[in-house]
């Protein structure tokens, strides 16, 4: 199975901590109080050792403990509620902070050109949108944060061991700064150990959306044995990259912890020598070894920091991916505009759907005049839904033109370009939610009297009342509780309620019976009289009742006129029509 990634990252792409930081700007404030909590329970933390050395010294001294007891309770105290108050802002505002990125990222999927979604795998673009965005949030709290507030405590406490003892204070420097030189390394490797993680997540993802996309067909084939192996084997994949990046991560993590262990050993060593020939005393020494102790956290929080910006990184360059993905401009929403129907014409259009592929249409020209039915007909593969996918934007031409009202459609705003047509593709879909909220996608304003009209003329009265909630039915994932003619009359409706200025059907009546087809070519047929009408059909019944025709074959424009003189004039037009009778009468 081959997936097909996103472009690549262009090298004018930012850095990934700008990135995050355009992220987590909305959320500062929140964030800096967060921070702000989290360096005063780093500072309650410090003075504790301080005061363990005063209460040894008391001790020794037969004096009093009872202050010193008091204020170390009270740090504490201290610095348990600050540290999950902190812990708490902090995890709220890098949740927000995936919620900033998960909310620009999935807008900007919607803008993407039909062209980018072509090239890309829809599971993979899941991924990003859900698992990619996840890991901003340990970016957020563990880099941005742990780094700021954990090399800060860091800092203190190796001023407070200096206060304590400086040659102490060398030891521990050069451990903690070879576990430095050792993590510099290891670095890289998780950064790119994550990002395959990442990618192999998202080839999971697209193996199990290809399966579960198209069920019964691998069902009815038998396959489900040979398409499980496939998800099967793309989980393992994605299995073994998480492993090599847990290794990593963990080779990291661990390294800290060994690192203060020696150099617990070593102070302690150290420390009892010099308090041997009375350099320093045992409470200075105790003092000394709870800093390496408290050296932990701090650590800790840094090479987590670390390790977290490189998953994050790898992360930031996936999603980074996708935002370089060609998009459309965006689209104000078009209020009304003129009734008039419109007018469309192509001015000897070249198209390909990529550079790799061949041409689909090959100076296609022809012109509909506004109001009246056009039907396009020829063998498959003549480029007749192809020339719908142009006069919506979906694609643009690779020569010539396409206008409509006279206007290039490159010279449309696109919302209001899309607003004056009525589209109804050729496998109807219907998307999962209501069928109330399938009829207004399109038209979310329309009023009662408006759905009951459609519902009438697209014969789905009775439909709506055989449903158990009406309109408020959920009609399953793609419109699975419906039939097929039941998904092509909604889309018909839905197209419909819009009151179009130019209706664009592509064998939209194909699944229906002959009741229903007859019913609805009346409807098209009255909408024809108020409006521009184009229609890919195969259907004798529905081509004969067009104003006029075009004759489409190879990505050429063959003939056009009525039925009458093209079956006089046009072998191709007679032959598809001599087949549509045979079939008719079959």
């Amino acid at each position: 199975m081959t997936t097909a990634a996103p472009a690549p990252k262009s090298s004018a792409t930012p850095p990934a901590w700008r990135v995050l930081l355009s992220y987590v700007r909305p959320h500062r404030w929140a964030l800096i109080a967060g921070a702000v909590l989290a360096l005063a329970t780093g500072a309650t933390g410090l003075a504790l050792p301080l005061l363990a050395q005063r209460l040894i010294e008391d001790l020794s001294a037969d004096r009093a403990i009872g202050g010193a007891l008091a204020v170390m309770t009270a740090l504490m105290v201290a610095n348990a509620v600050l540290g999950g108050f902190g812990s708490y802002v902090l995890h709220r505002t890098a949740e927000s902070v995936v919620l900033t990125a998960r909310r620009a990222l999935t807008s900007y999927l919607l803008r993407l050109r039909v062209t980018a979604v072509d090239r890309s795998e829809p599971g993979d673009l899941l991924a990003r949108v859900t698992s990619d965005t996840t890991l901003l949030r340990g970016m957020t709290t563990n880099s941005l944060i742990g780094l700021a507030t954990g090399g800060l405590t860091l800092l203190g406490t190796l001023v407070m061991m200096a206060i304590v003892d400086l040659v102490l204070l060398g030891v521990t420097v050069a451990v903690v700064g070879l576990m430095a030189v050792v993590i510099g390394v290891i670095a890289p490797r998780i950064n790119r150990a994550s990002k395959s993680a990442q990618e192999a997540v998202g080839a999971m993802g697209t193996a199990v959306e290809r399966v579960l996309g198209s069920l019964r067909t691998v069902k009815a084939s038998g396959a489900e044995a040979r398409e499980e192996a496939v998800v099967h084997d793309a989980a393992q994949r994605a299995w073994q990259a998480s492993i090599r990046a847990a290794k990593w991560q963990a080779i990291a993590g661990n390294l800290s912890g060994v690192a203060l262990q020696a150099a617990f050993i070593i102070v302690l060593g150290v420390g009892g020598a010099r308090v041997a020939t009375g350099a320093i005393e045992v409470g200075a020494l105790v003092a000394f070894l709870l800093y390496v102790f408290y050296l932990m956290s701090p650590i800790s929080e840094v090479v987590a920091a670390i390790t977290g910006y490189q998953v994050g990184a790898a992360a930031i360059t996936r999603i980074q991916e996708v935002r370089a993905l060609p998009a459309e401009p965006v689209a104000a929403p078009a209020g009304p505009g003129p009734a008039a129907p419109a007018a469309v014409a192509f001015e000897a259009v070249r198209f390909r759907y990529s550079e790799d592929l061949p041409e689909i249409h090959h100076g296609v020209t022809f012109s509909v005049p506004p109001r009246g039915m056009t039907a396009f007909v020829g063998p498959s593969g003549a480029g007749k839904t192809t020339v719908f996918s142009l006069i919506e934007r979906f694609y643009d031409p690779t020569g010539g033109r396409v206008t409509v009202d006279g206007r290039d459609v490159a010279d449309w705003d696109l919302g209001e370009l899309r607003a004056a047509i009525g589209y109804v593709e050729q496998d109807a879909p219907v998307l999962s939610g209501s069928l109330r909220q399938n009829l207004l996608l399109g038209a979310p304003d329309a009023d009662e009297a408006a759905v009951a009209e459609v519902l009438r003329t697209t014969r789905l009265e009775g439909l709506v009342a055989r449903l158990p909630d009406g309109l408020e039915t959920l009609v399953g994932h793609r419109g699975t509780k419906l039939s097929g003619g039941e998904r092509q009359r909604i889309a018909i409706a839905r197209a419909l309620l819009r009151r179009p200025r130019l209706l664009l059907l592509d064998e939209a009546t194909s699944q229906l019976d002959a009741v229903n087809e007859a019913a609805l070519r009346d409807t098209v047929a009255d909408a024809a009289r108020e409006t521009t009408v184009l229609v890919v059909a195969h259907r004798l019944s529905t081509v004969t009742s067009a104003d006029r025709i075009v004759v489409m074959d190879a990505g050429r424009v063959q003939a056009v006129g009525t039925h009458a003189e093209l079956v006089a004039r046009d072998s191709l037009y007679a032959e598809l029509a001599a087949t549509q009778f045979l079939a008719t009468s079959s």
